[in-house]
């Protein structure tokens, strides 16, 4: 039998002198030794051939890069059980990519999309499940969409949870990631992993990695070289949220299925039958 988890949560909640050559200088480039006038070093490219020119000095490429991911915080208490489920598909229901960068960063792509900055929830297929990234108050965090994405602004150091709301009287299965790391395992995330239950009408809070039945290490933006995923398998996905969603096998009532109810015809224009 299939298990999902199911998380009993209802609240969104320098120095002078010379060098000899081939001694490395602090920018990483050999020196060449001095030209034969004072103030005339021989290129690097062109000594030993009587040429002479500049050295070009090229700066190492920064160690670190910019911007924030998500770190290993502190364990918190979030108990979950365990229940049957069965995916009505293999294929998800719907998905939802989330980007998330510093306040810098999201300004400048919202300056780039012509749009402004907000505090937003984005909505899943048909519009029937909310996502969006709160702080600890609850309080939505801004962001801007813009060409079918949306961007979230975090803050160094600041604590975050993702919160998913059920707008339809269905359950739904969710697998959720973040820097590209199931939010689950704390592997590299697929969607054919099992995840948390999403009640009919509820809200489901995930707040960090599950480090048991009982216990998360909650999500911290921080900097990317001390994110969870770069201490681990590698920081090539580091700022991004995943969310893929799994309808339950049998009725699911959502909008567009009851707008199928609600616009049944039922008297449909008469054909001749066909053969099969």
């Amino acid at each position: 039998m299939n298990r999902a988890l199911l998380v009993p949560l209802a609240f969104v909640i320098g120095c002078g002198g010379a060098k000899p050559y081939g001694q490395t200088t602090t920018s990483g480039v050999a020196a060449a030794p001095a030209g034969p006038y004072p103030g005339t070093p021989i290129a690097a490219d062109s000594y030993g051939s009587g040429g002479y020119g500049q050295v070009e000095v090229v700066s190492e490429a920064p160690s670190e890069r910019p911007g924030l991911g998500t770190v290993w915080g502190e364990s918190v208490y979030a108990p979950v059980t365990t229940t049957p489920f069965v995916r009505a598909s293999s294929s998800a229901w719907a998905t939802v990519g989330m980007l998330y960068n510093d306040a810098d960063g999201v300004t400048a792509h919202a300056q780039y999309l012509g749009a402004s900055l907000a505090p937003i929830e984005v909505l899943a297929g048909d519009g029937s499940i909310g996502i969006s990234v709160v702080d600890t108050s609850g309080a939505l965090l801004p962001g801007v969409t813009g060409d079918g994405r949306a961007f979230i602004v975090g803050t160094d150091g600041e604590r975050y949870r993702l919160v998913i709301r059920n707008g339809v009287n269905a359950r739904f299965e969710i697998v959720a990631s973040v820097d590209g790391l199931d939010v689950i395992d704390g592997q590299p995330a697929d969607p054919a992993r099992r995840g948390y239950i999403l009640d009919p009408y509820g809200v489901l809070v995930i707040d960090g990695f599950r480090q048991s039945d009982d216990a998360v290490a909650a999500f911290r933006f921080g900097a990317v070289d001390d994110s969870y995923a770069a201490k681990t398998s590698g920081d090539r996905n580091v700022g991004v949220i995943g969310v893929a969603i799994f309808a339950e096998e049998g009725a699911t009532w959502t909008p567009a299925e009851l707008y199928r109810r609600d616009t049944a015809d039922p008297f449909p224009a008469r054909t001749y039958a066909t053969p099969p």
